[in-house]
């Protein structure tokens, strides 16, 4: 009996990570362990991705000096590749942030060890989708003109416009994102400064720590601080990323006048943001060497939650389509024969078996959830049917117009698509770089869950429980 005892015992210790506790000692060494050592590969990465990131810039120099002219826009397409870079980045970065605060509000226990990954994938994002509307402006000096507030220059700006509202909802979500990363650093930062050696980390961390001391009042002032920053999250990032849809819903061109843009867009950023966080974990968890931290049991949660978005984007989708399809407008059907089976046919059927069908057909199953190869593999489809969604709202569908003689087409050129592959080589060389920096891993919330959860018998088994 107790033999049996003892190996459901070890199973759950194997499974679930609160029930395996370990000493603190070895918890800082395996948290700090990215820190102290630098794999042989580490170099090499950094490189390629650098010299990824300084092509974007080069092709950005020669787009200011040359002007748009050597993208695809054209008189009818006026909004390319870059904006749809925009919509989905800025989709990605609002949902990183906004996961990591739901869920600590919920008490999930499986967010502990990736809350700082969805966290850190807000700042990049953001700050990365920021820069495409600058690209799309061709002089990117000029920006200096859409800012004239207060209306000293006497251009006297429409407040109605979205546009204005977008960057001002853009810039408040970057601002309290970055402060929620920051203050959820502070107990992990004073960790590395007190068990790091001495150097320049050491000192990084230290100042970073604020002084931290983990006395009873300052875990008081930091969970007022999360629970409030947490609040303002879920309240803030509905209401950005339905600015941005009204950028297209308030316009009356066909595709985009639509009442179903709002939530639309909120479910797709919310889809794209937890498929990106899977790929960080997965790819964190093979190259730091995180099996202990990350698990099949957080593969598994997160793997439910991509269904469950999966299948909120689908309603949208396909709710999206009811009014024009049986409104019976022509210039509104239209723009649904072209994605369907026109020129943006290919990527719309790559869409929705990305986005729909292979999410729908492989997450029910948990031994699909729980292998990191396939739902590696799942997340990048996922990722690409995301993109290709923004890329038909913001390209297939500007082409169609009221009026035929005025319809056109669009296909991005070689510049468009080298600041594309640049754009994702910076938010993922911001993680290789920020992983040497700073400890990757909440450690004080992985502590404080060993704590409260233990293994109870009842009966002849041991089930997981809180303490109160």
């Amino acid at each position: 009996m107790e033999e049996s005892l003892e190996e459901q015992a070890a199973l759950e210790r194997e499974r679930h990570l609160l029930v395996d506790d370990r000493p603190g000692r070895e918890l800082n060494a395996i948290a700090l362990a990215p820190l102290v050592h630098v794999g042989r590969a580490f170099w090499p990465v950094v490189a390629f991705l650098g010299f990824l990131v300084l092509v974007w810039w080069v092709t950005w120099g020669f787009q200011m000096w040359w002007n748009v002219g050597i993208t695809g826009m054209n008189r009818v397409v006026m909004w390319t590749l870059y904006i749809a870079n925009y919509v989905y980045l800025i989709g990605i970065a609002e949902a990183g942030t906004f996961i990591a605060a739901a869920l600590r509000l919920l008490d999930v226990d499986w967010r502990r060890p990736i809350t700082r990954i969805a966290e850190l994938l807000t700042v990049f994002s953001i700050f990365c989708s920021a820069l495409f509307p600058l690209v799309h402006l061709g002089r990117t000096w000029k920006f200096y003109w859409l800012l004239p507030y207060p209306n000293e220059r006497q251009i006297w700006p429409n407040f109605h416009s979205a546009l204005i509202w977008d960057l001002t909802a853009t810039l408040s979500y970057l601002i309290t994102s970055t402060m929620f990363f920051y203050v959820d650093l502070i107990p992990d930062a004073a960790l590395a400064r007190d068990h790091l050696p001495a150097g320049w980390r050491r000192r990084l961390n230290g100042w970073l720590a604020l002084g931290w001391r983990g006395t009873e009042r300052q875990w008081a002032l930091l969970r007022k601080a999360q629970l409030i920053f947490s609040i303002g999250i879920l309240a803030i990032m509905p209401s950005v990323h339905t600015i941005v849809s009204y950028d297209f819903a308030m316009t009356i061109q066909p595709g985009w006048h639509s009442t179903v843009f709002g939530p639309y867009f909120v479910a797709g950023a919310i889809y794209s943001g937890v498929a990106a966080i899977i790929i960080a974990a997965i790819m964190f968890r093979r190259t730091m060497h995180w099996g202990y931290f990350i698990r099949a049991e957080h593969l598994n949660g997160l793997g439910i939650f991509l269904l469950l978005t999966s299948l909120v984007w689908d309603y949208f989708f396909f709710q999206d389509f009811i009014v024009p399809w049986y409104g019976q407008i022509p210039a509104e059907k239209e723009v649904l024969l072209t994605m369907m089976a026109g020129r943006g046919q290919l990527a719309f059927w790559l869409m929705i078996a990305a986005n729909a069908i292979v999410p729908f057909f492989t997450l029910w199953w948990r031994k699909v959830r729980t292998s990191p190869p396939a739902m590696l593999a799942i997340a990048l489809f996922i990722q690409l049917g995301l993109l290709l969604e923004r890329y038909i709202i913001v390209t297939v569908n500007l082409g169609v117009r009221h009026l035929p003689f005025d319809w056109g087409a669009y296909s991005p050129r070689a510049s468009e698509l080298l600041m594309t592959l640049g754009a994702v080589a910076f938010v993922v060389l911001g993680f290789v770089v920020f992983s040497k920096l700073v400890p990757f891993v909440v450690l004080y919330e992985i502590k404080e869950g060993q704590c409260l959860v233990q293994l109870k018998r009842i009966g002849k088994g041991l089930i997981r429980t809180k303490i109160e």
